[in-house]
């Protein structure tokens, strides 16, 4: 079994290499960054107190939002997030002299921003800020929610209604989540663990597939521009140089996989963080494995006839657009897995895998779906292994122009 062999040689000249040692430690950080910073930054509180303008026609919120503002949002040592400085007495009943002269005090440092709130607020509901930075959405979110309750108060005070009553007998509904399976056993989940059970699937295939194909097209790539893939056919066949390249570089991605798995459940244990479930585990493999196989021999049979990076590159990105285009349509894909575009972008082999990835945690196909899917899928990965074959065992002895559609039909049909 020299396939064996070739697994093995580019197993361990891979695994030895700086580029995989480098990325084992610097893939996770990246992700890390890209998944959690941003978070950690929305999340991160205020610092110091804002004050924020307030140009009040009403002369009858800007008392009860101050004290609203300063009961709900503090920060951590206590002082209120916002003060407001009512801007009213700047002008002399001027509206575009006193707009301009807060305009100043917003340029010059001196507020944060201001709120035009018009006489008109009650019946309208419409409400100005003004600020050099107007993406302050958490600041624009707190402040608009709380003039609505102020608004709404004063509505409903003036209708002969006790607000302090209504708020009171008002209460928030705090609503658990509940899976029930086909079988009627209910489970407790929420949106998160569903939604990373899905995803996490979904990326770490997109991942072996990239990793593991762009290192299969480089290497061939590099062989025959080295001629070195003429000294390896004398020692074994096409078809063993393909298998061994195939299992050698996926052995090396689910390497990375294994590794990054063990520290992030790791880490999920430690700090108690839940995101994953194992149900449906095994079923779940089924269309991993198949899907990556496919999408390998994919790799070969487009790859084998490149001779260039900048050729390698571009397989690459197209072959890898069929991976991103389930992962855009993950959250619609949530909300309604059972959707008639959906089931039809399924029975599609290229986003097959993706799809029932994805649809199997949030909500379990039909009996016949799965049977279909895998059958198609199965049919779909000896094709494409049978045709990767065919291609590969004539591309890779073939320099110069890259062949037309015509002569790779032509290798198809080459016994």
């Amino acid at each position: 079994m020299k396939f064996l062999d070739v697994a093995r040689w580019e197993f361990l000249e891979k695994v030895k290499s700086k580029a995989f040692l480098i990325s084992l430690v610097l893939m996770p950080i990246i992700m890390v960054g890209f998944g959690v910073l941003p978070g950690v930054l929305a999340s991160q509180e205020d610092e110091k107190t804002m004050t924020i303008g307030i140009i009040d026609d009403t002369g009858q919120i800007v008392v009860a939002l101050e004290r609203r503002l300063q009961e709900k949002y503090k920060l951590s040592d206590g002082n209120p997030n916002y003060l407001l400085k009512d801007l009213k007495p700047y002008g002399s009943g001027y509206p575009d002299q006193l707009r301009e002269i807060a305009n100043v005090m917003v340029s010059g440092g001196e507020i944060e921003g201001y709120f035009s709130i018009p006489q008109s607020v009650f019946d309208s509901g419409k409400v100005v800020y003004r600020s050099d930075n107007v993406g302050n959405i958490r600041l624009l979110e707190r402040f608009s929610r709380t003039i609505e309750e102020v608004v709404v108060e004063r509505r409903l005070a003036d209708r002969g209604y006790d607000p302090k009553l209504l708020r009171e007998l008002t209460t928030n509904i705090d609503v658990r989540a509940i899976k029930v399976s086909k079988e009627g056993d209910e489970k407790e989940s929420d949106f998160l663990q569903t939604f990373f059970s899905a995803y996490i699937f979904i990326m770490m295939l997109m991942f072996l597939v990239l990793t593991s194909g762009q290192l299969l097209i480089r290497s061939v790539v590099e062989e025959k521009s080295n001629r070195v893939i003429e000294v390896l056919l004398s020692s074994c066949s096409a078809n063993d140089l393909m298998v061994g390249k195939i299992l050698g570089l996926s052995g090396l991605g689910l390497l990375q996989i294994l590794i990054w798995a063990g520290i992030g459940a790791g880490l999920s244990l430690k700090f108690g963080a839940n995101i994953f479930t194992a149900a449906h585990f095994p079923l779940l493999m089924v269309y991993f494995a198949l899907g990556y196989l496919m999408y390998a021999a994919i790799f070969v049979a487009a790859g084998s006839p490149v001779t260039t990076e900048q050729e390698a590159q571009q397989i690459t990105s197209y072959v890898s657009l069929t991976l991103v285009f389930p992962i855009v349509l993950a959250v619609p894909a949530m909300q309604n897995p059972d959707s008639m575009l959906i089931k039809i972008l399924t029975f599609f082999p290229l986003m097959t895998p993706a799809f029932m990835l994805l649809r199997i945690p949030i909500q379990m196909p039909e009996t016949w779906e799965i049977l279909t899917t895998i059958g198609l899928l199965l049919v779909s990965t000896l094709f494409c292994m049978w045709a990767a074959g065919k291609i590969f065992r004539i591309a890779i002895l073939v320099y110069g122009k890259r062949p037309s559609l015509g002569e790779l039909y032509h290798w198809l049909r080459t016994p």
